[in-house]
């Protein structure tokens, strides 16, 4: 099975890659509910900045996620950078859970780092208010209160890392 699964993987990608020539370095567009932050740091340099800045500012790493290195290690791909980083940290999640259950599966909130042509990355991010919403009837005015909270937490973490 793992070998169908990687087959279909590096066949997928193939077919993409040759269809345009190599990776695709679209830039992330403004859309609802998402912060998006180009910035004058490279990828490499950016990644770094969000772990600092999420520390400076009382957020955990808690989880990364890259298929520029897993498109490396498994399929020995070279494709621009991306990073999805996941902050949070106990005491959110703890209200968070106390307010609604449900909203546990939006934990942790996401960063994304996206490498750009021009060798600069951006920061994006949907504010916790937006990844929050689809639980705000459950969670009422607690849920409200904390992704208010964590937007103001998040812009700050952007701001610091972006150097704005």
């Amino acid at each position: 099975m793992r070998f169908v699964y990687m087959f279909i993987c590096v066949a997928l990608a193939s077919f993409v890659l040759g269809a345009t020539d190599g990776p695709a370095r679209a830039e992330i567009a403004n859309r609802e509910g998402w912060v998006v932050m180009p910035t004058s740091h490279g990828y490499v340099g950016l990644v770094d900045r969000v772990s600092e800045a999420a520390r400076n500012n009382g957020l955990g790493v808690v989880s990364r996620a890259s298929a520029t290195v897993g498109a490396k290690k498994l399929l020995n791909m070279t494709i621009p950078g991306n990073m999805v980083i996941g902050l949070y940290h106990p005491n959110f999640a703890v209200r968070m859970l106390d307010a609604s259950i449900a909203a546990g599966i939006e934990a942790p909130i996401r960063v994304y780092i996206t490498e750009n042509s021009n060798g600069t990355a951006t920061l994006s991010y949907k504010t916790p208010s937006s990844v929050f919403a689809p639980y705000m009837d459950e969670g009422g005015s607690a849920l409200a209160e904390l992704a208010k909270e964590l937007d103001a937490l998040f812009a700050a973490v952007a701001k610091d890392a972006a150097g704005q």
